[in-house]
């Protein structure tokens, strides 16, 4: 239980950068005269641990201590190797130098047993160039200037102030206040035609809650697909989403915001799939179907 506790205030003191005796205390619920042995311990064992009195002293590392290799077990080595290899998105080189690096600190050699790329089919080359600065503007906290293809049909141009990068349903996403809505938005990477990186900081703020949609309110959906479909609806939805009849039709519902994406959506199924409800939607649908076919005739 010592040796748990030892290692857990080193972590700690990693994260945090110092802490008071009785603050340790507290957090692993001894008296703050047992966290005063457990220094002796880990100053024992060669950590670089002291105490500053005074008024704003606490428990501190000194600057520059790392932990040991032999600390992580051999699994949590392979996980932090592997977590490396599956998030090297952008074929960077310091990500696969760093990876290298660790491997040989921790003796271990990790098979190449797993790819991931997140870009798009064909020329890879923007989608990574656009990563690679969204990222680094979000670490630097620097406004960046888009113009953005939002689905209300209109590409307009904001200053954002990006804080996180987002994986979901297959698409990245990146997390920000917009400047000229002042408030949080939620962009689509593929959707970021063109962006500059401004001179100009912004102090990092929290985004609030999980990942939703930033440009419309989510309604329910019911759509209808023949068996035959089975293999693009499970790309599309999830199975939770889907009941199979007893024709062996599937029977989807969603809520999903109604907007250009959506009718597009839709479209892209041609006659494949039938709008059960809402009703108001059908009626859309049948009108961009009736004008795509005066186009085209």
């Amino acid at each position: 239980m010592q040796e748990s506790r030892l290692f857990k205030i080193v972590y700690h003191l990693l994260d945090q950068g110092q802490a008071t005796a009785p603050e340790l205390a507290e957090k692993f619920e001894v008296s703050v005269r047992t966290i005063y042995r457990d220094m002796d311990a880990l100053s024992a064992a060669g950590i670089p641990i002291y105490a500053e009195s005074g008024r704003y002293g606490g428990i501190y590392l000194m600057s520059g201590f790392v932990l040991d290799r032999v600390v992580l077990s051999e699994k949590e080595k392979q996980e932090i190797l592997t977590a490396l290899q599956s998030l090297n998105v952008t074929k960077n080189t310091s990500g696969s130098q760093t990876l290298q690096k660790l491997s040989a600190m921790f003796q271990l050699h990790t098979e190449d047993w797993l790819e991931v790329d997140f870009s798009r089919w064909g020329d890879k080359k923007f989608d990574n160039e656009k990563f690679e600065q969204l990222k680094s503007a979000v670490i630097h906290c620097r406004n960046v200037r888009i113009n953005y293809a939002g689905s209300n049909e209109m590409i307009s141009e904001r200053v954002i102030q990006p804080l996180k990068l987002a994986y979901k349903a297959k698409a990245w996403y990146l997390k920000a206040f917009c400047t000229k809505r002042q408030d949080f938005r939620l962009f689509k990477l593929n959707r970021i035609l063109d962006l500059e990186i401004l001179e100009e900081r912004f102090v990092r703020r929290t985004f609030p809650g999980q990942i939703g949609n930033s440009e419309g309110d989510d309604h329910p959906i019911v759509l209808r697909f023949p068996k035959e479909m089975a293999y693009r609806v499970y790309d599309e939805f999830d199975r939770s989403q889907v009941q199979r009849q007893a024709d062996g039709s599937l029977v989807v519902s969603a809520k999903i915001p109604q907007d250009a994406w959506l009718r597009g959506f839709i479209l892209s199924f041609g006659t494949q799939v039938e709008i059960l409800e809402p009703a108001e939607l059908r009626k859309v649908i049948a009108e961009q179907a009736r004008m795509i076919y005066e186009k085209n005739s």
